[in-house]
């Protein structure tokens, strides 16, 4: 069977793997263009087209598959290669480009994503942080046959995964990444067998996924402990999230809640040594602050923060 691929992050990357690994035949790999990033803002390119190089793929980097968008050269340029290049199925990871009707009907099967959420739970851009933020007890990987709808395509195959109470987002996204490349070559092999099923998904119980910003990010500590714990679970590795110490922005990386704060304001910070860790009261509860990082330096476990960082009988803001 012959594969064309499109993804971009590390997520799609593993997933390319999995299916170079099984000996699939990929004769192109699409990604996103070559993107600013570092100190330097140099041109990097993305996990999957290094992985792509390195194991002698074509890559193409359209910056657009829209014919009536703002790029339609472009974008006709793509589709004819698609058009010209011998292939079964397209599998789409995190490409993060829409994909047209047009595009959709070029494969004799069709495209199929993976997506790291068990649809219709999570439909959207950032499946994993809102599965954690909203304390979802568990998750896992859909593989979808896509459609014009935003992950509203049949349900091909599922596997699920218990969200455990320290997950953060890194480290959920690495099972979920491993997950879905085991799957979608489960669904593959499946398909040349002409064994794979479609189940329409209901839509019941869907939710939105929107793409996480920096602003949301930003902690209230009015708010109950319990919803800023997942917030800093969710927002680790990014955005990270922060709050407001003395005019400084402190990133949050972890925390743990705790029950009463004997009618301290919210933002008051109870405690604030080696042992005790960073003690906020919030809303309801308190949080123990546990991994912190100031502007500049390096996340640090509490004690080692506080060597440089003065906290005792302040308050966030």
């Amino acid at each position: 069977m012959k594969i064309i691929f499109a993804g971009t992050p590390e997520f799609a990357a593993t997933a390319l793997q999995s299916l170079h690994d099984a000996g699939f035949d990929i004769p192109l790999v699409l990604t996103q263009p070559d993107r600013p990033a570092g100190r330097g803002m140099q041109l990097q390119a993305s996990p999957v087209k290094q992985y792509a190089l390195a194991h002698g793929m074509p890559v193409a980097q359209p910056v657009s598959l829209r014919r009536d968008g703002k790029y339609p050269e472009i974008a006709r340029e793509a589709h004819d290669l698609l058009q010209a290049t011998e292939h079964d199925v397209m599998v789409v990871a995190a490409y993060g480009l829409i994909l047209p009707r047009s595009v959709l009907g070029i494969p004799k099967h069709g495209c199929i994503n993976i997506h790291a959420s068990l649809l219709p739970r999570w439909r959207g851009a950032a499946p994993i942080h809102r599965a954690i933020e909203a304390g979802d007890a568990e998750t896992g990987v859909t593989i979808m046959q896509m459609e014009e709808g935003l992950d509203t395509g049949p349900m091909l195959l599922i596997d699920r995964l218990p969200i455990a109470a320290d997950e953060t987002t890194g480290t959920l996204h690495d099972k979920l990444a491993h997950m879905g490349g085991s799957l979608i070559v489960e669904a593959l092999k499946k398909l040349e067998r002409g064994e794979l099923g479609a189940t329409p998904q209901p839509e019941a119980g869907a939710n939105y996924a929107a793409k996480i910003t920096k602003e949301e990010a930003l902690l209230d500590f009015s708010q109950p402990a319990a919803s800023l714990a997942r917030k800093i679970r969710a927002f680790n590795p990014f955005p990270g999230a922060s709050a407001s110490f003395g005019g400084a922005s402190v990133k949050l990386w972890r925390a743990e809640v705790l029950s009463a704060t004997n009618g301290a304001t919210s933002g008051q910070v109870l405690e604030a040594g080696p042992q005790s860790g960073v003690v906020v009261a919030c809303g309801d509860g308190a949080l123990r602050l546990t991994e912190l990082q100031k502007p500049g330096g390096k996340r640090l476990p509490a004690a080692e923060f506080l060597k440089g960082f003065k906290m005792e009988g302040g308050r966030f803001d």
